[in-house]
């Protein structure tokens, strides 16, 4: 696992010092972000699924696994509110900072663990977790930030994310036995290879820790809950479904993972609380090095994964 972590951290310090050194324009990392998101990344598990043995796969026990664990969690940072005592805004972000994990990471680390299978492994947990996270947020964000998004709007969110379209296409495809075309599969797997990298440089340029020192309590408060509750939920529930081998230790990593760094966009967009939402950010990815490695492995001791 530490291996396994190795290139993620380097890659990640590597974006954060070609952002503060200044080697590349300001305007590039908006730019790359938006690629990897909405072209990169999606390519990678369009790719994964279509091209997955999916019957070898726990699809149904996988998914039913992260979502009721996620929320579930959602539900006790709900219920803990009252005993935070910041205002709305600074919730969401903490709401955000509970049960929003990072994308990239997650997939570099499956795929470093499993190969190919940890990357269709990787685009079932995210067809699964990113529509329950967006419509958990998009809730707490009506109820409690600044800016009141329609239902409408909630919607649209969910039906339009590109990692929720890539993720059920790709499931859609293999289910049908569809076969890609010989040009488009080798470029399709190349794109798909291309966002782990740059996403994880993204990452690190993204990072901004001067928050960090000013919102301790709230900080404190999000990680405990995504690095203890949200892996002890999703491994029980796992356990209750009996869900084992590589596709229990991929929704543990997946549930460990840090924030990911478009949850400051989301708060500045819906009425958040952004700067306190980048201190998380920041705080939760220098924790993550250390909470991953240790989570598996305690779990591991007691759990066969």
């Amino acid at each position: 696992m530490v291996l396994a972590l190795l290139p993620v951290v380097l890659l990640i310090a590597l974006g954060m010092g070609l952002r503060r050194g200044g080697f590349l324009d300001a305007a590039f990392w908006a730019g790359a972000e938006r690629l990897a998101y909405f072209v990169l990344l999606p390519s990678l598990f369009f790719h994964g699924l279509a091209t997955a043995q999916l019957d070898a796969l726990p699809v149904a026990d996988l998914a039913l696994t992260l979502i009721v664990a996620t929320s579930a969690v959602a539900g006790l940072v709900l219920a803990l509110r009252p005993l935070l005592r910041i205002d709305g805004p600074a919730f969401t972000s903490v709401f955000q900072g509970a049960i929003r994990f990072n994308n990239y990471v997650g997939v570099t680390l499956a795929a470093g663990l499993f190969g190919g299978k940890g990357i269709a492994l990787s685009a079932i947990c995210n067809a699964a977790i990113v529509p329950t996270v967006n419509i958990l947020c998009v809730m707490v964000f009506a109820r409690h930030g600044s800016a009141r998004p329609t239902g409408l709007g909630i919607a649209r969110q969910i039906v339009t994310n590109p990692l929720v379209v890539s993720s059920l296409a790709g499931i859609g495809f293999r289910l049908l036995g569809l076969h890609l075309p010989p040009g488009l599969e080798p470029a399709l797997r190349t794109l798909g290879a291309a966002s782990l990298p740059l996403g994880l440089l993204c990452i690190g340029a993204a990072l901004e820790f001067g928050a960090v020192r000013a919102w301790i309590r709230p900080i404190a408060a999000a990680s405990a809950v995504k690095f203890l509750a949200m892996p002890l939920a999703t491994v029980l529930i796992a356990l209750a479904l009996g869900l084992s081998g590589p596709a229990l230790t991929v929704a543990l990593l997946f549930q460990v993972l840090p924030t990911a760094s478009s949850s400051y966009i989301m708060a500045r967009q819906l009425g958040g609380d952004a700067p306190l939402m980048a201190g998380i950010v920041a705080a939760q990815t220098l924790l993550a090095l250390a909470a991953i490695p240790l989570v598996l492995s305690v779990i591991a001791l007691a759990v066969p994964l």
